[in-house]
Order: C-alpha cells, then structure tokens, then sequence
C-alpha cells in the first residue's frame, strides 16, 4: 500500500515520525513536503497531497498541521479528496467505514502515540461499500462534486 504524507511546518516532526514509523510496518511512502521546520504555508502541501491521492498515486493520504484544520480544508478543495480531521482512533474507523475518507488530518501538536494509533485504524478500516446508506451519501458528494 502506498501513503502519501504532507505537513506544514508545525506537524514536521510528527511527519518525519510517522513516515519512519510506517516504512517500517512496510508501507510505501511519498513524501509531499516540507521538509523543515521553516516557516511555510499548509495550502501548498494540502494541495500537492490531496493531487497525489486524487491521481492514484497513492492509495491514502495523512495531512499534519498544527491544528490539522487548515491542512484538512486544502485537501478537500482538491476533487475526489474526502478529507477528514481526526482526532480519535473511533473517528479514524467511522471516517473510513462510514465517509470513505482518503486522506485523515492530523494535529502534528497531539500526542505521537495517540497519532500512531489513529493512523493504524485507518489505514487498517476498510470502507462499508456495503451498506447503501453509507455509499449512497458518498455517491452524493461525488455528484456534486463532479456537476
């Protein structure tokens, strides 16, 4: 599996933490920026990640940023992107069961263990294509978002 992983400056170290971390439970990483803890602006790595995951080129994405809210709203400007902020490992498996999220946005100012945790539900959730209730909502958001 493939995860593309984008921070600003703020969630730099939790970046460069989950990126060793998931390289060493066998994930492929792209690595959309920064890559330091100089000062810049979220959009441009919200943006460039959510391309890489609405592009395919990877399978999920995690978006850091301080709060991880304004790193969440420029990867859902990005079609096909279903970006959600996620604070707990219960809101990482609705998210992804339930929204068909790709890409989670996580506060690169939390806890890293809590943040490891939540990374692992996710990406080990799988989507309820299943269940018409919750594909029929997201096939509403891609309508929308596709019209």
């Amino acid at each position: 599996m493939i995860i593309a992983i984008a921070s600003d400056h703020r969630g730099f170290e939790t970046k460069q933490i989950l990126t060793k971390y998931l390289t060493n439970k066998g994930y492929n990483i792209i690595d959309c920026g920064t890559n330091s803890t100089e000062r810049v602006d979220y959009t441009k790595y919200g943006f460039k990640l959510g391309e890489t995951v609405a592009s395919k080129r990877a399978d999920y994405g995690i978006a850091i940023c301080g709060s991880a809210i304004g790193i969440s709203i420029a990867c859902n400007k990005v079609n096909g992107i279903r970006c959600g902020k996620i604070n707990t490992v219960e809101e990482a498996i609705h998210g992804k069961e339930r929204d068909f999220i790709n890409i989670i946005a996580i506060s690169g100012e939390a806890d890293i263990e809590n943040n490891k945790r939540i990374v692992d539900a996710f990406l080990n959730s799988k989507e309820n294509i299943e269940d018409p209730v919750y594909k029929n909502r997201v096939d509403q958001i891609l309508e929308y978002e596709n019209d």
